[in-house]
């Protein structure tokens, strides 16, 4: 497995983190090779996912370092601790739980807790987040929300998610966010029902461009 600094510096390179949150283990591990196929070297695997431990053991033994495979809605320390034997070398989790943080820390592995006021931002990071999801963002102001938070608190890693599309992307990232947080949009589930995986390879071709090319500008950016 990866060191924790070098999980960090490769969510931080790459800038994407794609949520899969699809019901059926087989069509999750091929929404993960389509999203391979489309350069994404991130995923996060959802516990809403059937089998979802499973997933997370199968995808780490087949792509190692070169896809790195974290867990997504993990709302304690038990679920977090699960995630971990599977191989999950990042959790992600909607709320604030300084216990699933704190087991985190103990056990080496990147954690971004969910928060959305600034209380609870410094909360989560007070209490050792790696990184904090801002989540749902886009219900709160998108990327003016980011931008506005990043003026008090520029020490914080923010990953915003929900209602993130390939609109929003960019200016997310200008904003001030270090990665963002994507389902829906990047991964269609009409799609995944015909088995056209490739829609969701192009996708993540595209999300991947726009952060690139929001990243290569200097400064923040208004929304």
């Amino acid at each position: 497995m990866m060191d924790k600094m070098g999980v960090l510096d490769r969510m931080m390179g790459e800038g994407l983190i794609p949520v899969v949150r699809i019901y059926e283990p087989q069509e999750a591990i091929d929404v993960a090779a389509a999203l391979k196929d489309g350069g994404v070297s991130l995923i996060e695997i959802t516990m809403t996912v059937k089998g979802a431990l499973d997933v997370i053991k199968e995808l780490n033994n087949k792509y190692a370092d070169d896809v790195l495979i974290g867990a997504g809605t993990v709302l304690d320390e038990e679920t977090g601790d699960a995630a971990i034997l599977a191989g999950a070398q990042f959790l992600v989790s909607p709320n604030l739980n300084p216990d699933l943080i704190h087991l985190a820390n103990m056990k080496n592995v990147v954690v971004i807790p969910g928060a959305l006021s600034p209380t609870e931002i410094v909360q989560a990071w007070k209490a050792g987040a790696d990184m904090v999801k801002i989540f749902p963002v886009a219900q709160v102001g998108g990327p003016g929300y980011i931008k506005a938070l990043k003026g008090p608190l520029p020490e914080i890693s923010f990953v915003p998610t929900g209602g993130v599309n390939l609109q929003n992307a960019g200016p997310l990232i200008r904003a001030g966010a270090a990665a963002i947080g994507v389902g829906g949009e990047l991964i269609d589930k009409k799609a995944v029902a015909q088995g056209n995986f490739r829609v969701i390879t192009e996708n993540a071709k595209a999300f991947l461009e726009a952060i690139s090319k929001a990243k290569g500008k200097t400064g923040i950016a208004s929304s």
